[in-house]
């Protein structure tokens, strides 16, 4: 399927995707929530993408929800509106269940639900000059969808600050609050937007893949300290014996590059 909202470039094992409604500034509607939710869930099963990066053409990442999408939805009844809902968090959850590392590289303004794409990735980089805001409550609403990845990032404390009065505030005070990995900016953000993917490309695609997954399933699920050890030994246990584990350990003795390592 063509995509009409995103552009998808590829840089060997490193897979760009571009919001590309610049003059809109990349403002979440239908179809791009649409031909995200694809395009990460098919990403998650490629074979030959070990690295994801979301990014926005333009003068922002992306503004939140576009204008006219918002004037339609306000005349959906509830079950209509809570079905629209579901599609955003389903986005939302694409992109945090996708089983490669995703890096998301954010500038302007990351108002609203685009927080919530931010906060689904694993890594966030932002220009200096980037402004955020959840600013959901100014319109009458919560930021509901996006609620359950913000406050994974950020915690209760940061959460009732920003999203009760939904202020903005600067790359500075997002990368204090962990919503932020780290601030770049025009000179250096390239080169560590580079550095990163080759820290990822070095490491095995499959340990990275169930290392995501380990996070998950531990800040997920209520376990007790036995099904906690169990779970996590057997997991080790099965990685050292396997493939990508016997490689590894055997290139480590070797003093030589294991087979899965790229560079860009």
């Amino acid at each position: 399927m063509e995509n009409k909202v995103l552009e998808i470039e590829i840089n060997k094992a490193v897979t760009t995707i571009w919001l590309n409604l610049p003059e809109k500034h990349n403002a979440l509607n239908a179809l791009m929530i649409n031909e995200l939710t694809a395009v990460f869930a098919k990403l998650s099963d490629d074979t030959h993408t070990r690295v994801v990066v979301i990014r926005g053409r333009g003068k922002s990442f992306c503004a939140g929800a576009d204008l006219n999408y918002m004037k339609e939805i306000a005349s959906f009844g509830e079950e209509e509106n809570k079905n629209d809902a579901i599609r955003l968090a389903t986005l939302f959850s694409t992109i945090n269940s996708c089983s490669k590392p995703v890096i998301a590289m954010l500038h302007g303004a990351v108002y609203g639900g685009a927080n919530g794409l931010a906060a689904a990735c694993d890594i966030v980089l932002a220009d200096e000059n980037t402004t955020f805001a959840f600013s959901e409550v100014k319109i009458g609403i919560s930021p509901a969808t996006i609620s359950p990845f913000v406050l994974a990032k950020c915690g209760e404390a940061a959460a009732r600050d920003l999203m009760l009065t939904g202020r903005r505030f600067d790359a500075i005070e997002a990368e204090k609050y962990s919503l932020v990995n780290k601030i770049i900016n025009e000179s250096n953000g390239e080169q560590t937007l580079t550095s990163y993917c080759n820290q990822l490309l070095s490491a095995a695609p499959g340990a990275v893949s169930r290392t995501k997954n380990l996070i998950h399933e531990l800040q997920s699920q209520s376990m007790n300290q036995e099904e906690t050890m169990n779970f996590t030994a057997a997991l080790i246990a099965s990685q050292r014996a396997a493939t990508e584990g016997q490689e590894g350990i055997t290139a480590f003795f070797e003093k030589r590059k294991p087979n899965w390592f790229q560079e860009l």
